[in-house]
């Protein structure tokens, strides 16, 4: 019989730290219902204590599943109170701690004398704040998790005793990160080895893994882990997260599935679901699949050499290790149009994975039908389109609600925008080099948006099929120091580069007028 490796998805936590993926309350719970589709173990929610919308995401969402839902705090007394009053509703929850362990983050962060004056005496204290504050979570649950931030770069003697340590005082599972995706796929397994050799109560505990792919590493990373103790993996949906991302679910869970006659381990998740969570979290954050990319990308099971397709086509295994239809891609002959009914829209989007209530049913509709009129077809990715537009309304801070461009190959440029906020409607012209451009510039001025903001990515893609497909226009502008993505859609460019350039001022916006966000997570007493 093969081993059962938990799944750990942190797509709503370290997956949104990715520059420009923020979600609202709504796109969170929607994708933590997807995961909970998709038969994860535990849903890491969020980190409560850094915002107003941190917290009320997490409370949300450990009412509306039933998954293991932890949330992430410091070794804090109020980061875990915050865990603590989120988590209430959750029928199973979890309290997650962490705190740096390597000399590297031990003289970085804590390099006041208060933490001692020699690295010893820093571990020392170190070691302290893990324990008080493991102990301190078991108070409000049996379930707590401790992180070694950085544990891929801690000395292998400290980090054996940190870890004895945390689980003398209560901890359930302990989590060795590899936070900078710098150790190579033979040495962390090692380390995961020499932890369970050394650690006298190691087996009253899980080992679990957190890798990221700075170097390209983090699924193979996490199996190496797998291979070595360890039994709970911390990934992402698309790989998405810090930097170069997390280890991606997909990846991880299709080579346990795949190579069953190598590997003795398996998972719970519904394979069938990893398309519809992989393209709902692309839509929601704006942050594009690759098209290579591996299990999700839209060449993944595309064969355009002749060789191949002769292959394919007299056998499908010449080419294929897993079929479509076992990760959830499906040729749907399904088509909607502008006769459809509310129940046959809404069984379509119970279907791609999302539960919509009658409430929303009613202004989903509307946006339907007025697709419809403009396209005649609507196919799945038309669905998904018109999900994250929806969920990208509720933002609310700027809406278009009106649009016209001139331009011409002897005319200058020139746009009109009438933008609509809770005050009223702002009405502004702009001229540009190009349409694109005078847009952005009729916005910021009908705005009076002061900040300098530099558009940093562009780019437009055909999304859907038929006759007049939609559009998408994914923008990345960067104000201050901090990134926000934006992504429109239309079967109209020009209005779609308008939608994905507001959307982004949003996310701007929202995260301004969020109480105490952090722009990065540091250690502070």
């Amino acid at each position: 019989m093969s081993e059962k490796i938990i799944i750990f998805d942190t797509t709503l936590r370290d997956g949104e730290q990715a520059p420009g993926a923020s979600l609202n309350v709504f796109e969170k719970v929607e994708i933590a219902k997807q995961l909970e589709r998709l038969n994860v173990d535990v849903i890491e929610a969020g980190f409560p204590v850094s915002s107003q919308g941190q917290f009320e995401a997490v409370q949300r969402i450990a009412d509306s599943v039933n998954a293991i839902i932890t949330g992430l705090a410091r070794t804090i007394d109020g980061d875990i109170d915050a865990c603590h009053k989120s988590l209430k509703g959750a029928e199973r929850s979890r309290i997650h701690t962490f705190i740096g362990t390597s000399d590297i983050h031990i003289n970085g962060k804590f390099e006041s004398a208060r933490y001692g004056k020699s690295l010893p005496e820093k571990q020392a204290t170190i070691l302290k704040m893990a324990t008080d504050a493991v102990q301190y979570a078991k108070t409000f649950t049996d379930d707590v998790e401790f992180s070694a931030e950085d544990a891929g770069r801690t000395d292998i003697g400290y980090l054996c005793e940190i870890i004895e340590a945390v689980i003398d005082a209560g901890a359930t599972t302990v989590n060795i990160p590899d936070t900078t995706g710098y150790t190579m796929p033979e040495e962390f397994g090692a380390k995961i080895a020499e932890l369970k050799s050394r650690v006298r109560n190691i087996d009253q505990a899980v080992i679990s893994v957190h890798c990221h792919n700075d170097l390209g590493l983090a699924v193979a990373n996490s199996l190496f882990a797998v291979a070595n103790g360890a039994r709970q993996v911390e990934c992402t949906i698309n790989g998405i997260g810090e930097r170069a991302g997390n280890a991606s679910m997909e990846e991880f869970v299709m080579s346990l599935n795949v190579r069953s006659n190598f590997w003795n381990f398996h998972t719970d998740i519904n394979t069938k679901e990893i398309y519809n969570a992989s393209r709902m979290v692309s839509g929601f954050t704006g942050m594009l699949v690759q098209p290579n990319k591996a299990i999700v990308g839209e060449n993944a099971f595309a064969h355009e050499s002749g060789i191949h397709q002769d292959g394919m086509l007299k056998n499908r295994d010449t080419y294929e290790i897993m079929t479509p239809e076992s990760v959830g891609i499906v040729n749907n002959k399904i088509v909607l149009g502008r006769h459809s009914g509310r129940h046959g829209l809404s069984s379509r989007l119970k279907a791609l994975g999302y539960e919509i209530s009658d409430e929303k049913m009613g202004n989903i509709y509307e946006r339907f039908v007025f697709l419809a009129d403009k396209k005649k077809e609507i196919f799945d990715e038309d669905l998904r389109v018109l999900m994250g537009d929806e969920a990208k309304s509720e933002i609310g801070f700027y809406t278009l609600d009106y649009l016209h461009v001139n331009l011409g190959t002897t005319t200058i440029a020139t746009a009109t925008v009438r933008i609509k906020t809770e005050e009223k409607m702002h009405e502004e012209s702009a001229t540009g080099d190009g349409p694109v451009d005078a847009c952005f510039r009729a916005i910021n001025r009908a705005i009076n948006f002061q900040e300098m903001a530099k558009l940093e990515h562009y780019q437009v893609r055909s999304v859907t099929a038929g006759k007049g497909a939609q559009g998408e226009v994914t923008v990345r502008i960067k104000i201050q120091d901090s990134a926000y993505s934006g992504k429109g859609v239309s079967t109209d460019t020009i209005r779609a580069s308008a939608k994905a350039y507001l959307q982004a001022l949003n996310h701007y916006e929202s995260l301004k007028n969020m109480e105490n966000v952090f722009e990065e997570i540091t250690e502070t007493v």
